[in-house]
C-alpha cells in the first residue's frame, strides 16, 4: 500500500510540474494576493501578527484550491479516473497519493509564501520558528486532507470547480482561526494566553476530517 502510494504521489508531482503551468499560476496567485493585502496595509505603521497570518493563510488556501484541482483534472482530461477505479488497490490509496502530492506542492509554495510576507509585510523576526514551522505543519494537515477530499467530487470539470470552491472555504473557518491565532503569537511571541488550546482545536480539526475523508472518499470519487 504504501509503494502504491508512492507511486501515485510520485506520478501526480511529476506531471503537475511538466504538464500545464499549474505551479506558476498557484504561486503568482498567493504572491499577488500577498502583495494586494500588503498595500492594503500600507498605511500602518506595524502589522500585527494576526493580520499577517492572515494573509498568509489566505495565499495558502487559494493556492491549494489550484493544487487540488490540477491535480484531479490531469485524471479527467485522459480518462484515467476509470483506470484508478478499476486498481486493485482501495479507493483511499488514491486519496493518500493526492494528500502527499498536493501536500508537497504546497509545502514548497509556502516556502515562497513566507519570505514574500516578511518582504511584504515588512516583518523583521519571527518569535519561535518552532512554533511557525509546527504550526504550518498542523494546519496544513487540515487543508490538505480537506483538499484532497473534495478535489476528488465526481463531477465535471467546471462544476466540480465551483462547488469545491464554495464547499471548501467555510469548512475551513476553524483551521484558520486557529492558524491565524497562532501565527499572531508566533510573529509577536505574546497577546495569546494558551496557545495550546487552538493547538488543541487544529489538532481536533485534522483527526476528525482525516477520518471522514478515509470514510467518504470512496463515495466521492467517482465516474
Amino acid at each position: 500500500m504504501w509503494f502504491q502510494i508512492a507511486a501515485l504521489a510520485g506520478k501526480d508531482i511529476r506531471l503537475f510540474l511538466t504538464r500545464g503551468h499549474g505551479l506558476v499560476l498557484a504561486l503568482l496567485l498567493g504572491l499577488l494576493l500577498i502583495f494586494l493585502f500588503s498595500l492594503a496595509a500600507s498605511g500602518e505603521q506595524k502589522i500585527s501578527g494576526a493580520w499577517a497570518a492572515a494573509i498568509f493563510w489566505m495565499a495558502s488556501c487559494f493556492s491549494q484550491v489550484l493544487v487540488f484541482n490540477a491535480l484531479y483534472a490531469l485524471e479527467d482530461v485522459h480518462k484515467a479516473r476509470e483506470a484508478l477505479l478499476m486498481a486493485p488497490m482501495p479507493a483511499q490509496t488514491v486519496w493518500a497519493g493526492k494528500a502527499v502530492a498536493g501536500g508537497v506542492i504546497l509545502f514548497v509554495l509556502q516556502g515562497v509564501f513566507i519570505p514574500a510576507c516578511m518582504v511584504f509585510l515588512n516583518l523583521s523576526a519571527v518569535h519561535s520558528w518552532t512554533w511557525l514551522l509546527g504550526s504550518i505543519a498542523l494546519v496544513d494537515t487540515g487543508l490538505i486532507f480537506l483538499g484532497a477530499l473534495l478535489g476528488g467530487m465526481g463531477a465535471e470539470q467546471a462544476g466540480r470547480d465551483s462547488l469545491f470552491t464554495v464547499i471548501l472555504f467555510p469548512l475551513f473557518i476553524p483551521l484558520l482561526l486557529a492558524g491565524i491565532r497562532l501565527g499572531g503569537f508566533v510573529v509577536e511571541g505574546l497577546g495569546l494566553e494558551n496557545p495550546w488550546a487552538w493547538v488543541r482545536l487544529g489538532a481536533s480539526f485534522d483527526l476528525v476530517f482525516g477520518g471522514l475523508a478515509l470514510l467518504l472518499f470512496p463515495f466521492v470519487y467517482k465516474e
